[in-house]
């Protein structure tokens, strides 16, 4: 997987205009007018289009859906294109008002914008038939839109702590803290570590730690007030996240308060083997060229204030949905139910990513996947609105008030200023 995967943000606001078509309920044909003789060849001699993003599917998947699909059904052909992040936002807007798509992969955040603009079917009675009983609500929650669902879950992933299995065992420490209190006590003992040069390397603005950490609070960045959203940095909720969030960034001594994991990539950071730790995704790990071999790295869960249970994090991934400009709507659904069976959702799984049934998580291994399924239980998304995406476009109204307090700003009026800017952006008309 690449970063990209999760990085599929800021797109929504691009979607607009497109035009909603609903079948017309006759029989069981699909939207070309074409009625079957049998379920096997009902398909046959048609052709339905797919859109994956490159890096997302594990290995096997693409061909193993492909054959299930034009074997269950004779004489029809699934055509999958893997597209690229960058420039998306358009060429899907403009894909599913053209009704050149079927099936397409969409980032969870992107979803609402999607749905709103009309450009994706309505699913709803068909979530059973796709296994969404088994779905979970944090996974699900960026599917649905006004109680609608427009999109499945397909998979997710999340940040989790990594950190340097020499400087743990130089410092003293064994295993991976419990509790925040037992990390911050591991912290301590590798500021005064000989060779530690951060004890974590944390920026100011990695707002996406904090979004975790306000979510264990029971707290959200924006959330419904009536008909208007209103922000939700200066709830007592988020005071108390924050002041996890200046404790953890306190440790951090070569950390920027003004930048983000990004500037400089962290990995590179982290990479030079003289960092405890760093909490990050995947693609976000030192390569092979760096100081730090990946046998010396470990994964933990970042933990939560009692043992029970870690802090939240923030849940990236992608949802599959129908445009609801194809005309195979019918062979659509039935690739779904193809697509996310349990036999080619647990091609993820074996892969090391979190699924969006947790009867095959079980099959997950690796240090990494390991800990990140565990995090992903306590995981949620932004706030799901077709305006999110200009609440992450820069300037980020988070990352600047994260910024302006840990910079010794006061917290109440900070974050009322940039509440109230949060709120602007997503009561904009679409």
């Amino acid at each position: 997987m690449k970063r990209q995967l999760i990085a599929a943000v800021g797109v929504a606001a691009m979607v607009v205009g497109l035009a909603a078509c609903s079948s017309d309920g006759k029989k069981s044909e699909d939207k070309s007018g074409s009625t079957s003789a049998s379920a096997a060849d009902k398909y046959k001699g048609k052709t339905l289009k797919v859109w994956t993003m490159t890096g997302s599917a594990p290995k096997g998947w693409t061909d193993a859906v492909k054959t299930e699909f034009e074997t269950t059904y004779p004489g029809s052909k699934v055509e999958f294109t893997a597209q690229e992040w960058g420039g998306i936002g358009a060429k899907v807007t403009t894909a599913l008002s053209e009704g050149s798509v079927d099936v397409l992969e969409v980032g969870n955040t992107q979803t609402a914008g999607y749905a709103a603009s009309g450009g994706l079917l309505d699913i709803t009675k068909d979530k059973a038939a796709f296994g969404g009983d088994a779905w979970p609500a944090n996974q699900n929650e960026s599917a649905v839109l006004d109680g609608k669902q427009y999109a499945a879950p397909w998979y997710v992933t999340n940040r989790v702590v990594a950190y340097n299995k020499d400087l743990w065992a130089k410092a003293g420490l064994t295993g991976a803290p419990k509790t925040l209190e037992d990390f911050y006590g591991d912290l301590e003992k590798l500021k005064t570590t000989e060779g530690v040069a951060d004890p974590i390397y944390m920026p100011g603005q990695e707002w996406y730690v904090y979004f975790g950490l306000l979510s264990s609070e029971g707290g959200k960045i924006a959330k419904k007030d009536g008909d208007k959203w209103v922000g939700g940095l200066g709830s007592p909720e988020s005071q108390k996240a924050f002041e996890t969030y200046k404790k953890l960034q306190s440790y951090s001594v070569t950390g920027p308060k003004d930048k983000d994991e990004a500037t400089p990539q962290q990995k590179d950071v982290f990479g030079k083997g003289n960092v405890g730790a760093m909490i990050g995704l995947g693609w976000e790990l030192p390569d092979e060229k760096a100081a730090l071999a990946k046998d010396k790295i470990g994964f933990f869960p970042l933990p939560g204030k009692t043992a029970d249970k870690p802090s939240g994090v923030f849940l990236g991934g992608s949802n599959l949905a129908i445009a609801s400009q194809s005309k195979n709507t019918d062979m659509a659904k039935d690739f779904l139910k193809v697509a996310l069976n349990d036999k080619n959702e647990g091609l993820f799984a074996a892969a090391g990513i979190t699924t969006n049934k947790p009867a095959l998580d079980a099959a997950i291994t690796g240090d990494f996947a390991l800990a990140a399924k565990a995090a992903a239980a306590a995981g949620s998304i932004t706030p799901n609105t077709p305006n999110w995406a200009s609440v992450e476009d820069n300037p980020n109204p988070v990352k600047e008030f994260l910024t302006a307090v840990l910079q010794g700003g006061d917290f109440a009026s900070t974050a009322a200023k940039y509440d109230d800017i949060i709120a602007k952006k997503l009561n904009q008309k679409q």
